[in-house]
């Protein structure tokens, strides 16, 4: 059911997406950080568009914001049929979503590498990274059936072992 997977996973993108949004916008609230249009200036580049001020690529900006997170649904969906699911899977699929972000934002000359970034804002990237994969993840993984037969558990490496 590898069409219903992506599917759903697009859907769990959704999801995803909103609760990161929901986060941001409250988080700016408290600190004031004022928005990003890093997205909507690297989709701006990757469709070979003239460059415009922030405030002339609101369009672009959502249209990425929402589309690399939707899109990317699917892989988390894909991920929770095949059974890498729950929190270790949320994990796995942030490090996907920030992968995605930096390769595009710093191919494109857009963005700069995180280390180059303030702590702060470093810290706020990584916390709204997670909330967008855990929510998708979890939304994923209720929407997706996993594999029919799961892996054969391991015993631990410590547990039972004598020297």
């Amino acid at each position: 059911m590898t069409s219903s997977a992506i599917l759903r996973g697009l859907a769990a993108g959704v999801v995803g997406v909103a609760a990161m949004t929901a986060a941001e916008k409250l988080e700016q609230v408290f600190t004031k950080r004022p928005n990003s249009y890093v997205p909507g200036h690297t989709l701006e580049r990757l469709l070979g568009l003239p460059h415009k001020p922030d405030e002339e690529r609101l369009g672009l900006n959502w249209a990425m914001h929402w589309g690399q997170g939707i899109l990317l649904g699917a892989v988390r969906g894909l991920m929770a049929e095949r059974g890498v699911r729950g929190p270790v899977g949320s994990f796995m699929f942030m490090n996907l979503r920030l992968l995605n972000d930096q390769t595009l934002e710093n191919a494109t000359g857009v963005g700069a590498p995180p280390w180059t970034w303030p702590v702060d804002e470093q810290v706020l990237d990584l916390v709204h990274k997670g909330i967008y994969a855990f929510a998708t993840g979890a939304t994923a993984d209720r929407l997706i059936a996993g594999p029919a037969r799961l892996p054969v558990w391991r015993k631990g490496w410590t547990i039972g072992h004598k020297a």
